[in-house]
């Protein structure tokens, strides 16, 4: 798996990635110093292995650079947090997954 190159689209509230024409998506709500992600959208055309894990991992990254935290509500997305430990030093107080 390439490094992939994400877009955060402020517009639309999502940040993005072009795989093959096809767009995958990971929905946001910014609050404060928060940013709640919603939902994730991998395209059926997408089939690259390991995929998922890196577009959730290069977002991350990005509301890391930010120095935001992050509020996993999407399932597939909490549960890559609580299977990557160093992400959760992103979550605020008192939040656990």
């Amino acid at each position: 798996m390439s490094k992939i190159t994400i877009t955060n689209n402020s517009f639309l509230r999502q940040y993005e990635a072009t795989v093959a024409s096809a767009l995958a998506k990971i929905e946001y709500a910014a609050q404060e110093r928060k940013i709640f992600l919603t939902k994730l959208i991998i395209p059926a055309e997408i089939t690259e292995p390991g995929f998922k894990d890196a577009f959730i991992m290069a977002v991350l990254e990005d509301i890391k650079d930010q120095e935001l935290r992050v509020v996993p509500t999407s399932p597939e997305i909490a549960s890559f947090v609580r299977k990557n430990r160093r992400y959760k030093e992103m979550l605020p107080v008192g939040i656990r997954i």
